[in-house]
């Protein structure tokens, strides 16, 4: 975006939102994007905990077939 785009969004927020409302504003959005980053971050955490090693799989694999063959 340009100079000119930002400048005319903002007196477009200032028109519809009033000066005293915009702190309000910033605030509520500021709580939503830390809670998306946070909700991002737990994922990550899960993904890490699903992981398994390599020796882990193969093990998992040679079980599986012991109990094809029995």
């Amino acid at each position: 975006m340009g100079i000119k785009a930002l400048l005319v969004l903002a007196i477009i927020m200032l028109i519809l939102f009033q000066g005293k409302k915009l702190p309000q504003l910033g605030q509520s959005i500021g709580k939503a994007l830390r809670g998306f980053k946070e909700g991002l971050n737990e994922i990550e955490v899960d993904a890490k905990d699903i992981q398994d090693t390599p020796e882990q799989i193969r093990t998992a694999d040679k079980n599986r077939e012991k109990t094809k063959l029995s």
